[in-house]
């Protein structure tokens, strides 16, 4: 049986993704993260499914990833490097700046992307299942060793209030 949304839960991912990073330190949270070797998408995808009370399974994870690490690594990852390699020059080179934000724009898109099918996936499961699940730890525990356990209670704290 589905439970309804509550009154600070979005319908969807993307919503969820948007209103969560803009929470206060959560940024700063999820970049720390990200570079220690993460998937942001991934545990903003396992925040939003432990908001909604959906039940953490082997499988499930398992399922995520398989949508996730190919996207990342193929789509998201090429064009952060690309952005990143050109931070430095693009201070001095208008122009550059100019196509570095495009690129910016085009990251951003593939992540709303990696979002959108982590979400067609997750939306199959039934939600009020169970609370209490931890889907942040369970994706990150095999998303990245030796990850900051702080950024992680900052991105948990954003997301439940606890």
């Amino acid at each position: 049986m589905a439970a309804g949304l509550g009154v600070n839960m979005c319908a969807d991912l993307w919503s969820f993704a948007l209103s969560t990073y803009a929470s206060p330190g959560v940024e700063a949270a999820c970049l720390r993260v990200q570079e220690q070797g993460a998937d942001v998408c991934l545990l903003l995808c396992g925040a939003w499914l432990e908001q909604r009370g959906v039940a953490l399974t082997r499988e499930r994870a398992l399922a995520l990833r398989h949508i996730a690490e190919p996207w990342q690594s193929q789509v998201v990852e090429p064009l952060r490097q690309v952005r990143r390699q050109w931070r430095a020059v693009a201070q001095q080179d208008a122009p550059l700046t100019a196509l570095r934000e495009r690129v910016k724009a085009l990251e951003l898109d593939a992540e709303r992307e990696l979002l959108a099918r982590l979400e067609a996936l997750a939306t199959t499961w039934l939600t009020g299942e169970a609370m209490g699940q931890r889907w942040l730890e369970g994706l990150a525990a095999e998303g990245a060793a030796n990850l900051d356990h702080d950024a992680l209670q900052q991105l948990r704290v954003a997301v439940t209030g606890t």
